[in-house]
């Protein structure tokens, strides 16, 4: 992957579509910290450097992509070109500073090689889409819609689902693009990226 194409793609949909106050200094925040270099997880879709950067472009792609499937070329009446760029490129924020690099022994060939993994170092355990939501919101305002689809995004996946929250399905009822971009989530997780997990 070359990171300075993948970064460039990023800024070009970003600053294209994203006009609101703050967004400079959020597009700071993103640069001054591994947001560019961080992997998308651990182990699974994109566990490698940039990959986050390009699972957050692809999960855009998706969402563009079924918006027009659902609404046709006027879906931009219904979501904007800014709503759906800020809730692709932005929902999986929280990931920012949250790998480190660290290394094991591994046995190859008959040797034992240092080998390097990602490992999760939470700094500001404030949860998932939830912890997102925050840092977003800490540089530019959400609208309700961007904040409750971007805080719901991992869908049954969430933590707290599997805690027994029944929070979803009502976000999901209220706030349709919470389902769409949990399903853009998935589909690039799933479909670009070639395995799955989070």
């Amino acid at each position: 992957m070359d990171i300075d194409l993948v970064k460039a793609e990023f800024s070009d949909i970003f600053f294209a579509n994203i006009h609101r106050e703050g967004a400079d200094k959020l597009m700071d925040y993103l640069q001054n910290n591994d947001f560019f270099t961080a992997p998308a997880s651990g182990r699974f879709h994109l566990a490698e450097t940039g990959g986050l950067c390009r699972h957050s472009i692809n999960v855009y792609k998706r969402l563009k992509t079924i918006l027009r499937q659902e609404y046709g070329e006027d879906y931009a009446k219904i979501y904007s070109d800014e709503t759906i760029a800020v809730c692709g490129l932005l929902h999986d924020v929280c990931k920012v500073n949250y790998y480190v690099t660290e290394y094991r022994n591994v046995k190859e060939e008959g040797e034992w090689v240092k080998k390097p993994f990602y490992k999760v170092e939470e700094k500001f355990p404030y949860g998932h889409g939830e912890k997102s939501v925050f840092i977003v919101s800490r540089y530019m305002q959400l609208s309700a819609e961007e904040a409750m689809a971007i805080n719901w995004h991992m869908g049954g996946f969430d933590e707290r689902v599997k805690g027994g929250s029944y929070a979803l399905s009502e976000a999901l009822a209220k706030f349709k693009l919470a389902l769409f971009l949990h399903v853009a989530d998935i589909e690039a997780t799933y479909l670009d990226e070639e395995r799955g997990g989070n």
